[in-house]
C-alpha cells in the first residue's frame, strides 16, 4: 500500500489520482493543463463555444491604469483601484498590483477577473517550480512563463476578454542595483518587450497619460522616495484625464497599490499610510498648480 496520503483534491479525481504523483513538468500551469484545464484563466463555461455571441455579450469588470518605474534601487510598480463596466464605476477599490515572488510583481489591466487569476496563478506556478526545482526561476524564465499563460488567454481575447499584465522584477545576481530592477510587457498574443531604454511603462486606458507624465518628469538614477511619488503623480495625472481611471480618494481613504522591488528589502507593498502621504503632497501642489 502507498504510505502517501490521500488528499480530498486527489480522492476526488477518481482515474486521474496518480496524476498527481506522477512525474513531469515542474509547472504547475502545465499540469492544470493536463488535468482539469477548464480551471485555467480564459477559458470559457462549458456549453459557451469561442466565438459565441453569448461569450460578447457578458458585460464584465474592467481595470485600467498600471505604471512601472526603474529607479537607481530597484523597480516600482503601482496601479489605480478602480474598475469599470461600460460608462459605470464597478469597483472603487479592486487590487490590479500583485506581489507574486520575492523579487517580482505583476499588475494588469484589462477583465479583472480573468487578470486577477491569471495573475494568481502565476504566483502559484513560481512557488510549485521553486519547491519542487529547490532554486527561483530566473527573471527571464519568469517573465518567459507569464508570456505563454498571456498567449493561453487568446482565445478569450478574441472575445474581448482581454487581460494583459506588466510585469517587474529584480535580479538578485546583478551587481549593480541600477541595472537589476527589469520591466516588461506583453501583447496579447503573448509577446514580451523589454522597456529598458526609458525606464518606465504603462498600460491600460490611462497609459497615455501616464507615459507623458513620466516622460517629463522620471529619471532612472532617482531614489525610491522620488521614484515612488512619480508613480503616484502619474497616477493622478492618468485620472485626470481619463474617466476609467481613479485618482486618489482621500474621502474614502482609497489610494493606489504601490509595490517597490529592491535588493534590500524585496518585494514590499507599500504601507497605506506612506501612500496616503505622498498622495496628500501630490493633492497640495496641484491645488495649486494643476497642471502639475
Amino acid at each position: 500500500m502507498d504510505p502517501r496520503p490521500v488528499n480530498a483534491a486527489t480522492a476526488g479525481h477518481g482515474g486521474n489520482a496518480a496524476a498527481f504523483f506522477a512525474p513531469g513538468s515542474p509547472s504547475f500551469t502545465d499540469f492544470v493543463a493536463a488535468t482539469a484545464p477548464h480551471l485555467l484563466p480564459g477559458r470559457f463555461a462549458e456549453g459557451m463555444a469561442v466565438g459565441s455571441s453569448q461569450a460578447g455579450a457578458l458585460n464584465v469588470p474592467h481595470g485600467t491604469t498600471i505604471v512601472a518605474l526603474v529607479c537607481s534601487e530597484g523597480v516600482v510598480i503601482a496601479g489605480d483601484r478602480r474598475a469599470t463596466m461600460g460608462n459605470v464605476i464597478a469597483q472603487r477599490d479592486v487590487e490590479k498590483v500583485f506581489i507574486t515572488d520575492a523579487y517580482s510583481a505583476v499588475g494588469f489591466a484589462g477583465t479583472a477577473g480573468i487578470g486577477t487569476e491569471l495573475v494568481r496563478l502565476f504566483a502559484v506556478d513560481l512557488e510549485h517550480y521553486e519547491k519542487i526545482e529547490g532554486v527561483p526561476l530566473s527573471l527571464d524564465g519568469k517573465a518567459n512563463k507569464l508570456a505563454g499563460m498571456v498567449r493561453q488567454n487568446l482565445g478569450a481575447a478574441l472575445q474581448g476578454f482581454v487581460a494583459l499584465p506588466l510585469f517587474v522584477g529584480y535580479d538578485p545576481e546583478e551587481p549593480d542595483p541600477a541595472k537589476a530592477g527589469r520591466i516588461v510587457s506583453f501583447d496579447v498574443t503573448g509577446s514580451r518587450a523589454d522597456e529598458q531604454l526609458a525606464g518606465y511603462h504603462a498600460i491600460g486606458s490611462g497609459s497615455v497619460f501616464a507615459k507623458s507624465a513620466l516622460k517629463k518628469r522620471h529619471d532612472v538614477a532617482a531614489d525610491l522616495a522620488t521614484t515612488l511619488r512619480n508613480a503616484v503623480e502619474a497616477l493622478y495625472d492618468a485620472a485626470d484625464d481619463d474617466t476609467a481611471t481613479g485618482g486618489p480618494d482621500a474621502t474614502r481613504r482609497i489610494f493606489p497599490v504601490v509595490v517597490s522591488i529592491t535588493g534590500a528589502e524585496g518585494a514590499v507593498r507599500r504601507s497605506e499610510e506612506e501612500i496616503a502621504e505622498i498622495a496628500a503632497e501630490v493633492l497640495a501642489v496641484r491645488a495649486e498648480k494643476p497642471g502639475g
